[in-house]
């Protein structure tokens, strides 16, 4: 009997402390959304799940502004450029498949790609190291952005510009190469990509709220989009979906996002050997580190290793967050520009690891000589300055040709930004300031030169 009480007295326990960290952990992940939505505004819908279990699904402000119509957690969105994972994936079946591989040079699936005799591959395409030009960097795309174009003369558009840079050399986020993607797909499988995304992705999965991105099409559920306006907001702009294809058409809502993520993680799709290529971060010819998978960027969240991707498009924005080894996911949907969830997402992901980026309202209290130690001006790599002022009882940052940034500190010798993730941590030997500038995985190392 004893035994039996211990044994229902710990469960009790087990349940209170169950009940007490859902609490606090939904008083804080609604304290982080806070400035990310207004009552009367676009708003957004949010999920956060540990091992594919929901811990929190909220919805927040309108769904549609003119029907006044609130936001609820089933709404759909275009996702934009997390788009990027879907095609990833899609390439890495085929290559499971044998019907392809990563060390192709695209020339196997467009011979008349002019490639000026450079090897680029499809490992090129899929973590943004290709150099060729992105067509959402060109002008005049506005001028063409309502007229249906096929994945043929999207590439026509853009494959005859100058390259940034050889293959392998550089990094720079790409449009370009996710349409060629999108065409490969096409090519080797024989359907369009809109048909093998909706059949070996979306049907297999049973995300049947999730869509190749349409604006004719009578979509359940789907959330209205919008831009700022100068008073206000406005309906966003026409936008043809067969212009961001394979780089950014398709449409889902945070439940079916977590259907993705679970297969990911399940590795119902691709095997974990390709799995892990698509988390991996790659490097450039020199070893230098992308921070780039395939469709997904590599980062931390606090020291603890993530897998992110974010999406912008006429009238919407998108983030997700995935921390593998502890299985979390968080996904941010909106339905406005000019206001991104990432910095969000990636609070969110730090509580939800009980990790939290610490914030001003808890800063610590220094002495105006306990600030002022770490004044100066300091040089960092690739002829960088930094400005680090005194104001007001306050530190700021300035970078040369931007406006100062305030900051506050959570130890003697560290500071964080108010408004951002970024952190300063200086160091005083022998005489000698120096400080370490980290923005969370990237991190540079500065040294004083002088004083202001």
């Amino acid at each position: 009997m004893k035994k039996m009480t211990l044994v229902l007295r710990g469960a009790f326990l087990f349940l209170c402390l169950q009940i007490s960290y859902s609490q606090i952990s939904e008083a804080a992940f609604d304290a982080t959304l806070q400035n990310l939505h207004r009552p009367d505004a676009p708003g957004l819908t949010v999920l956060i799940a540990k091992e594919g279990k929901v811990l929190y699904r909220k919805a927040f402000g309108m769904a549609n502004l003119e029907l006044k119509v609130p936001m609820k957690p089933e709404n759909v969105f275009e996702i934009g450029s997390m788009t990027k994972q879907f095609t990833a994936i899609s390439i890495l079946m085929l290559v499971e498949q044998g019907k392809l591989k990563l060390d192709d040079d695209i020339t196997t699936y467009l011979p008349d790609y002019p490639t000026h005799g450079k090897k680029l591959t499809l490992h090129n395409l899929l973590n943004h190291t290709a150099g060729i030009k992105s067509y959402t960097e060109m002008e005049g795309l506005n001028t063409f952005a309502r007229i249906d174009r096929t994945p043929t003369s999207l590439i026509d558009h853009f494959k005859n510009e100058p390259t940034d840079f050889d293959p392998g050399t550089q990094w720079h986020y790409n449009n370009s190469g996710y349409v060629i993607l999108g065409q490969v797909i096409e090519t080797v499988s024989g359907v369009s990509y809109a048909e093998f995304v909706t059949t070996h992705i979306f049907e297999k999965l049973g995300m049947k709220n999730s869509y190749y991105g349409s604006k004719t099409r009578l979509i359940p559920n789907r959330a209205s989009g919008y831009m700022p306006a100068e008073k206000g907001f406005r309906n966003a702009n026409y936008l043809s979906m067969t212009l961001p294809y394979a780089a950014g058409s398709l449409m889902s809502c945070v439940d079916d996002m977590l259907l993705w993520y679970k297969a990911i993680e399940a590795n119902s799709l691709v095997s974990a050997e390709s799995k892990k290529k698509a988390f991996t971060n790659t490097t450039l010819n020199n070893g230098e580190p992308t921070y780039y998978g395939y469709g997904w960027l590599t980062n931390e969240v606090n020291g603890v290793p993530s897998i992110e991707h974010g999406g912008g498009i006429f009238g919407y924005a998108s983030q997700g967050v995935y921390l593998p080894e502890q299985d979390i996911y968080v996904v941010i949907l909106t339905n406005r520009n000019g206001n991104s969830p990432e910095e969000t997402a990636i609070r969110l992901a730090a509580q939800a690891v009980g990790k939290p980026f610490p914030n001003a309202e808890n800063a610590m209290s220094l002495s105006e000589a306990q600030l002022k130690k770490w004044t100066g001006r300091y040089a960092f790599d690739k002829e960088i300055y930094r400005t680090i002022s005194l104001k007001d009882g306050a530190l700021y940052s300035q970078r040369e040709g931007s406006e100062a940034l305030k900051l506050f500190p959570v130890s003697k010798n560290k500071f964080c930004f108010e408004d951002g993730l970024g952190a300063y941590e200086f160091v005083k030997e022998k005489g000698k300031k120096t400080v370490v500038f980290s923005e969370r995985i990237r991190k540079s190392r500065g040294v004083f030169v002088s004083n202001q």
